[in-house]
């Protein structure tokens, strides 16, 4: 990538702030700086995700095929977890219909739990959680109910699916032993991030570095309206030096408020791809993959689960710590990979179903951040 701004041929180059980068753009002047100067805490990562679904044996079936193990299971709700140590990775939970409830992020220490509740006019109770452990309750602008959490006690690992051995031009580190990965499900590492859509964006963004200390990794606008600000933010933990990962949560702006995805860590481009080999053996649907994005750089897969919830396996993600200042860039559905197939209408949510329909006439007539410009906008993005 290279930091030059125009010019004739031979030019001096122009260094920017984000030569040698992740983007490359950084802010104008005047623009969303992407972190907050004095956020109520900081969290440290997510904890896990909460899920209602009426039928925990298929939710239980399909989860073991994606590469999830159960932590703890009751006749009520199911604890999935993956391989690393640390708390689950979902709770699903029965209920009545399929829903998403809301994200629990971790709190680095105990006292960020007082401090959050006296700041919130919130409380601190006990978390329902394997193990144990301490929560503040909240409700972000969007209406998500989110948790902040402080375990008591973590899950220990469990045994890695080892990522291959691989030859490199005249690096050799296998020689007379053939490359075969078995045929079996992703094993999950750990939860990754969650992706939203809401129509108060830039309150929800700004609700989220405030009071829970995220930053911005990337923002993406729509061609010709920057001036009106970004519609996609990718927001990290803010660990200080310490790398944590390119986003941890992601939103943009649409008609609907809801789930878009959610992301599990596995091994690596194998483990991708030989997990999406079984679970398209079994029957399960690919959304879109393989491939590679740009936001991020993960390898990636996206799978539709029995209840119609759209997850990934992905591998080989970013990771900044605090200094990585937010890169800028247009939105498009062609900005999503550097390689891999055309991006489907099925991930894109691009779909003409009826609840989307109703979801556009919701949100432009409700006092929201979307207009006819930007709706306009938005679509235009995903046909581009």
């Amino acid at each position: 990538m290279s930091g030059s701004r125009g010019g004739a041929p031979g030019a001096t180059d122009v260094t920017t702030a984000h030569q040698d980068l992740h983007s490359e753009e950084g802010a104008l002047r005047g623009e969303h700086p992407g972190r907050s100067r004095n956020p109520v805490i900081k969290v440290v990562d997510l904890a896990w995700l909460e899920f209602e679904k009426p039928d925990l044996d298929r939710a239980e079936v399909f989860a073991r095929d994606f590469g999830f193990g159960v932590a703890a299971r009751t006749a009520q709700e199911v604890w999935l977890r993956g391989t690393l140590a640390g708390p689950p990775c979902m709770v699903i939970r029965r209920g009545r219909t399929s829903r998403f409830v809301g994200p629990a992020f971790r709190a680095g220490e105990p006292s960020d739990l007082d401090r959050l509740a006296r700041a919130t006019g919130t409380t601190v109770r006990d978390a329902d959680v394997p193990g144990g452990g301490r929560a503040v309750d909240l409700l972000d602008p969007s209406g998500f109910p989110v948790r902040v959490v402080h375990s008591g006690e973590e899950l220990r690992a469990l045994p890695e699916q080892e990522p291959l051995p691989l030859n490199f031009g005249s690096e050799h580190r296998r020689v007379g032993v053939p490359q075969r990965p078995p045929r079996e499900p992703s094993r999950i590492q750990r939860l990754g991030h969650v992706v939203l859509e809401t129509r108060v964006f830039a309150r929800a963004l700004n609700w989220y570095l405030d009071t829970l200390g995220m930053i911005v990794s990337d923002f993406l606008y729509l061609d010709g309206q920057r001036d009106r600000g970004p519609t996609m933010a990718f927001i990290r933990c803010d660990r200080g030096s310490r790398p944590a990962d390119h986003h941890t949560l992601a939103m943009h702006l649409g008609p609907g408020t809801g789930y878009v995805h959610s992301a599990y860590q596995v091994t690596d481009l194998d483990a991708i791809a030989v997990g999406g080999e079984y679970l398209a053996e079994r029957g399960y649907r690919r959304s879109w993959g393989i491939g590679r994005h740009i936001q991020g750089s993960q390898l990636f897969d996206y799978w539709r689960d029995p209840d119609h919830f759209m997850l990934e396996h992905y591998a080989d993600g970013d990771l900044f710590s605090c200094d990585v200042e937010p890169g800028w860039a247009p939105m498009s559905a062609s900005g999503l990979a550097q390689w891999g197939p055309p991006v489907t209408r099925d991930f894109l949510g691009a779909g003409p179903s009826p609840q989307r329909v109703r979801e556009v006439i919701r949100a432009l007539r409700d006092d929201n951040e979307l207009d006819p410009a930007r709706l306009l906008g938005l679509m235009k993005a995903m046909n581009s």
